[in-house]
């Protein structure tokens, strides 16, 4: 044996056990990269949904001032143009009912979302007269 054989077979363990963790970085790497991608997926969908909310929520707003300001034409000719606000929002009246000067409308509309298929949003908003000593 010369006086490298004794280095070279010291080294050639090391050099085997090294050759079975071969990629692993890679491995690591791409599992870290799709739960990125998992975690920005789902923070997509949550802001779809929350987007949907505001959305019916801003329609049946609008829908209660325009009925309530439609009110001296008589309680069909309100819901008619709560009906008509919504529609230009694309979403669709649920309900609406007129007690005294106050009017209430439900909305709903969908939200499409990629991993949970289509779901609902529902909004309720109110508008008429502010009473002295009753506030919403």
């Amino acid at each position: 044996m010369t006086a490298d054989g004794p280095a070279q077979a010291a080294r050639a363990p090391a050099a085997c056990r090294c050759r079975g963790c071969d990629g692993g970085a890679t491995v690591t790497a791409c599992l870290a990269l799709t739960a990125v991608l998992v975690v920005t997926i789902v923070i997509v969908q949550f802001a779809a949904v929350v987007c949907a909310r505001h959305l019916a929520q801003s329609a049946a707003d609008s829908a209660a001032l325009a009925a309530a300001g439609a009110l001296h034409s008589g309680a069909e000719a309100a819901c008619a143009q709560a009906d008509s606000v919504v529609r230009r929002m694309r979403m669709r009246l649920r309900t609406c009912s007129i007690r005294d000067w106050d009017v209430t409308v439900t909305v709903d509309g969908s939200v499409a979302l990629a991993l949970l298929g289509k779901r609902s949003v529902v909004a309720v908003a109110r508008a008429g007269p502010v009473r002295a000593g009753k506030r919403s």
